[in-house]
C-alpha cells in the first residue's frame, strides 16, 4: 500500500496503523475467548471488527477530525443505506467485517449460517451494544434488523473497497481462519453442550444469546484495552492472569489469619466448624453449590476459604463476590484486603471494589480508550446490580466485563435479594456460567430461595449433586438459634411514637437496640422522634449517605456497642441486614418478608450471649408507613404474617424455629407461587417478557410471519437491543453523584475537575466510589434544576454535588438544602 492506513491518532499526530490495531485486538480477544475454548473465534473477531476502516471514507474522516471526535463510533448502530458519505460525517466501519463473514460462510449450511450470524452480530454491534435480530416498536411492524444490516449497500459499508485496500497479511489470516474447521468444531461443541437433560427450547435459545454476548464481551474489552495501551503506553493496565499473586500465597495468608483468630465467643467453635466444612468442600468439582448458614455464622471468611482453595485446585482465574448492597461492599472488601494485601503485596493488587454508577451507561471517547472497571483483579467485590447489568444491560459498559465471569469462582452473598423478575433469566445465566464457562457458583444465605424448584421450562437452577456445602444445615440452625422472634401484632397497627418508645425501653433494658425499617422516609422520621429525647447514642444509617460517611458512622457505632452499660440505639434501612457485623442486645423489625426478618435477627445476640435476644416484629399502621409502589415488600409482609401465624399454632412444623430452613422453604413456596408470573420479567405490564425477547422471541416471530408470511432465514431471532433497553435491575436506573463529604471528598472533586490523563481519572474515580451516592433520574433532575449538581468536566457524564447544603450530616444527600452552607465552585 502506498498510503498509511490508520486506526486512530495519539496526540493528533502519532498514528496507530490499522494493521497493528487489528492484530493487537485479535491477540487479546483470542486470549479472552480461550477461557471457553474459542480462541480462534476471538482472533477472527479481532481481525474483522474494524475492517471497514480500510475505506477511503474513513481515512478521510479520521484525518479530518484528528482527535476532535471519537474515531470509534458509527453514526447509527443500525445504519440504513445512504446516498453519499461526506468528509465530515462518521462513516460506518463496523458493518464491513460482519458482511464479510456472513457472505463467506453464511450460505454453507445451517451450522455455518449460525456460526456466521454469531460472529456478525458481535462485529456489527461492537460500538453500540448488541443489535436486534428482529425488532418492533409499539405501533411498527416487525423488522428483520439483522437481514437489513447484512444487505447494507456498498456505498455505506465499503466492504468491497475495504477488501481491495486491506493489508495482505490481515486478509490472508482472515481467509485462512474462515477456511479452518477447528474453530467450527470448538464452537459446535459449546453449542451442543447447551442441550442438556431438562433444558427446554427457551433455555437453549437464551444460552445461545449469552454466548453471543460473551464473545461480544471478549471483542469490546480487547478493543478498549488495545486502544488504551496505544493512547497511553506508559500506563498500560491490562495484566495476564499469570501476573496475579498466586492462589497458593493467598491461601497461606488466609490460613494464617484463621489460625490466629481467638476463640472468645460461645459461637466461635461453630464458626470454625463451618469454615472447616468449606475447606473440605473446596476439592469438589466445578458446579453450583449452596452454603446455607445462619446469620452470624462467619460465612464471609468461610466462603473465601472455599473460593481460594477451589480456585487453586481447579486453576480458576478469578474470584467474584456478588453482594446485594453497596453499603456492605466496603466492610467486606476491607476485611479481605487487610488479610491478603500486606507484607510485600501492594495495596489494591488483589482486591478490587466495583459498585458505583459514576460513569454513564453509554461510554464516551475518553472512557472507551481506558481500561475502566473491567474487573481485572484476582478478587472482585461487586453488587448484584452490576452483575446483572453485565449479563443483560444496555450498551457496552457492562457487557465488556462478561468474559471475566468465565473460569471463575462466583460467590453470591445473600442470594435471596435477587429481584424476582430476574429469576428465570438469572437461572439460565447461572447454568451457562457453570456449563459453558467452566465456573463454580456458590449461593450463600441463611434464607435459601428455591431457585432450583421454579418452572424448568423457563429456566431453573441446576445444582450440583450433593450441592449443600454444610453437612447438616438443619442442626447448624439449631446450634446457632440465639434469638426469640416476637410477632407483636396489634389491631390497627403500631404508631411510630409507640415504636420509638419500645426502642427506647429495649435499649435501656439490654444496653442496645436496632430498629430496621422499610423506607428511608420511615428511618428519618423515627430517628427525628428518638432525637427529641436528647440522649446520646442515637444513630441513623441509610443509602442516602456515601460509603465513607456510612463507614464513619458504623465505626462509631461499633465502638459504642463495645462499651458496657452505654445506651445505643440505631435506626437503619435494610442496608444493615446483609453482612454488616454488628451485635445488638435487641432488635425491632418493621414487618417485611421472612427473609428480611431473619437477616435483622442476625444482628441480635450475634455472638451468643447468655439467654436469647428478643426480636420484635411490628406491623405499622397504614397511616404511618407509605410503601408507595413497593409491592414486593407488601407481598412479603402478607406471607411472613401468614408463616408467623402458622408457626404460633404449629411450631413443630418448622422445627421450632420461625426463621429456620423449614420455615424459609415454606415462605418461598408461598412467595414464588404468588409471583410466578413475574419471574420471566414482564415488559411494561404487558404479556411480553424479556425472557421471550432473549430466547425464542415467540411473539415477535409470530407477528413477523403474520405480516410477511415467511419467517426470516436466520438462526438467532432475539431482540437483544430492545431487551437491554427495557432491562432494569431496579425500577429506575441510578446514577452516582460524588459528594463533598469530609476533606477527602472535596479534594477528589477538585482533582477530577482538573484530571487530564485517563489513568489519573481512572484512579480518582475508583477512590470516588467511597464518596458517591446513587440517585434516581428524577432526583438527579431535581438537583440539576436547583443547580446543586454539575459535571466534573464538560461532557464527562460524571456528576458531583457543588452545593454542600444538599448533604446533611445525619441523612446524607437531600433534594432540598438542609445541610450547612458551603458552595463548592469547582
Amino acid at each position: 500500500m502506498n498510503e498509511c492506513i490508520v486506526a486512530r491518532y495519539r496526540d493528533k499526530q502519532d498514528p496507530q496503523l490499522l494493521k497493528a490495531h487489528l492484530f493487537g485486538v485479535a491477540v487479546l480477544a483470542q486470549e479472552l475467548a480461550r477461557k471457553i475454548g474459542l480462541a480462534d473465534v476471538g482472533e477472527l473477531l479481532g481481525l474483522l471488527h474494524d475492517f471497514g476502516k480500510y475505506s477511503k471514507a474513513f481515512q478521510l474522516y479520521i484525518r479530518t477530525i484528528l482527535g476532535i471526535a471519537d474515531p470509534d463510533s458509527d453514526s447509527d448502530p443500525d445504519p440504513a443505506p445512504v446516498a453519499n458519505q461526506g468528509a465530515g460525517q462518521k462513516p460506518d466501519h463496523s458493518t464491513a467485517g460482519a458482511q464479510l463473514v456472513w457472505r463467506e460462510i453464511g450460505n454453507k449450511g445451517r451450522a455455518d449460517r449460525l456460526f456466521a450470524q454469531i460472529l456478525a452480530l458481535c462485529l456489527a454491534s461492537h460500538h453500540s451494544g448488541l443489535m436486534d435480530c428482529l425488532s418492533t416498536g409499539e405501533s411498527e411492524p416487525v423488522v428483520d434488523r439483522f437481514g437489513e444490516r447484512m444487505k447494507v449497500a456498498e456505498i455505506r459499508s465499503h466492504l468491497e473497497e475495504a477488501t481491495q485496500r486491506a493489508d495482505q497479511e490481515v486478509l490472508e489470516r482472515i481467509r485462512g481462519l474462515l477456511a479452518e474447521s477447528a474453530w467450527r468444531t470448538a464452537l459446535l461443541e459449546v453449542l451442543k453442550g447447551m442441550h442438556r437433560p431438562g433444558s427446554g427450547l427457551v433455555e437453549v435459545n437464551q444460552k445461545m444469546g449469552l454466548l453471543v454476548r460473551f464473545l461480544f464481551s471478549c471483542l469490546i474489552d480487547a478493543d478498549r484495552i488495545d486502544s488504551a495501551d496505544f493512547e497511553h503506553p506508559e500506563q498500560a493496565n491490562w495484566r495476564p492472569n499469570n501476573q496475579y499473586v498466586a492462589w497458593k500465597i493467598l491461601c497461606e495468608r488466609l490460613e494464617h489469619h484463621l489460625g490466629s483468630m481467638p476463640v472468645t465467643h460461645t459461637v466461635d467453635p461453630i464458626r470454625q466448624k463451618i469454615s472447616q466444612s468449606c475447606l473440605q468442600a473446596a476439592s469438589r468439582e466445578r458446579g453450583s453449590y449452596t452454603l446455607t448458614v445462619p446469620t452470624g455464622g462467619g460465612k464471609t471468611l468461610a466462603s473465601l476459604r472455599f473460593a481460594l482453595h477451589h480456585a487453586d485446585l481447579q486453576a480458576m482465574q478469578r474470584i467474584i463476590y456478588v453482594i446485594p448492597y453497596t453499603s456492605i461492599i466496603d466492610q467486606n472488601a476491607r476485611r479481605v484486603r487487610e488479610i491478603l494485601e500486606s507484607d510485600g503485596i501492594p495495596l489494591g493488587s488483589v482486591v478490587l471494589e466495583h459498585h458505583s454508577n459514576l460513569t454513564p451507561a453509554v461510554e464516551k471517547w475518553p472512557q472507551k480508550v481506558m481500561a475502566r472497571d473491567n474487573w481485572d483483579a484476582p478478587i472482585v467485590f461487586t453488587t448484584m446490580v452490576q452483575f446483572l447489568e453485565t449479563l443483560f444491560g444496555k450498551g457496552t459498559r457492562g457487557a465488556r466485563r462478561m468474559h471475566q465471569l468465565a473460569n471463575a469462582v462466583i460467590i453470591f452473598d445473600e442470594i435471596q435479594t435477587l429481584p424476582v423478575n430476574c429469576v428465570h433469566l438469572f437461572n439460565t445465566a447461572a447454568n451457562f456460567l457453570v456449563e459453558q464457562c467452566r465456573s463454580t457458583l456458590v449461593f450463600c444465605t441463611a434464607t435459601q430461595p428455591l431457585l432450583h424448584a421454579v418452572d424448568g421450562t423457563k429456566g431453573a437452577l441446576r445444582l450440583a449433586e450433593n450441592a449443600e456445602l454444610m453437612p447438616d444445615a438443619l442442626q447448624l440452625f439449631r446450634d446457632l438459634q440465639r434469638t426469640e422472634i416476637r410477632y407483636s401484632h396489634r389491631a390497627g397497627g403500631w404508631l411510630l411514637e409507640e415504636v420509638a418508645r419500645l426502642a427506647h425501653d429495649e435499649a435501656i433494658r439490654t444496653g442496645s437496640c436496632l430498629v430496621v425499617v422499610n423506607t428511608k422516609a420511615s428511618a428519618r422520621k423515627l430517628y427525628q422522634r428518638c432525637q427529641e429525647w436528647g440522649e446520646e447514642g442515637v444513630f441513623h444509617l441509610s443509602t442516602g449517605m456515601c460509603p465513607a460517611h456510612r463507614k464513619e458512622k458504623l465505626d462509631n457505632l461499633l465502638k459504642r456497642l463495645q462499651e458496657p452499660d452505654t445506651f445505643t440505639l440505631c435506626i437503619s434501612t435494610q442496608l444493615i441486614e446483609a453482612g454488616v457485623d454488628v451485635d445488638f442486645g435487641s432488635v425491632i423489625r418493621f414487618l417485611a418478608g421472612l427473609d428480611s426478618i431473619a437477616q435483622a435477627a442476625g444482628r441480635c445476640n450475634r455472638h451468643g450471649r447468655s439467654g436469647k435476644g428478643q426480636v420484635h416484629v411490628v406491623e405499622l399502621a397504614s397511616s404511618e408507613e407509605n410503601l408507595g409502589n413497593l409491592t414486593q415488600i407488601e407481598l412479603g409482609q402478607d406471607i411472613a404474617s401468614r408463616i408467623l401465624k402458622e408457626y404460633a399454632e404449629h411450631p413443630e412444623w418448622f422445627d421450632h424455629n420461625p426463621i429456620g430452613p423449614k420455615a424459609m422453604a415454606r415462605y418461598y413456596q408461598y412467595y414464588f407461587y404468588a409471583r410466578s408470573e413475574e419471574m420471566a420479567y414482564p415488559i411494561n405490564g404487558s404479556d411480553e417478557t424479556l425472557l421471550d425477547r432473549l430466547s425464542v422471541n415467540k411473539k415477535v416471530v409470530k407477528d413477523y410471519t403474520r405480516d410477511q408470511r415467511k419467517a426470516p432465514d436466520i438462526e438467532l431471532r432475539q431482540s437483544f437491543r430492545t431487551a437491554a433497553d427495557h432491562f432494569r435491575v431496579i425500577d429506575s436506573p441510578t446514577e452516582g453523584v460524588i459528594v463533598p463529604y469530609a476533606t477527602e471528598g472535596k479534594e477528589l472533586i477538585g482533582l477530577l475537575a482538573s484530571a487530564c490523563l485517563p489513568k489519573q481519572e481512572y484512579d480518582l474515580l475508583r477512590a470516588a466510589q467511597h464518596y458517591s451516592v446513587n440517585v434516581f433520574p428524577h432526583q438527579l433532575r431535581a438537583l440539576q434544576q436547583s443547580r446543586a449538581v454539575r459535571e466534573v468536566q464538560k461532557d464527562s457524564g460524571i456528576f458531583h454535588l457543588c452545593d454542600s447544603r444538599y448533604y446533611h450530616k445525619a441523612f446524607g444527600l437531600c433534594e432540598t438544602p438542609e445541610g450547612e452552607m458551603e458552595v463548592l465552585c469547582v
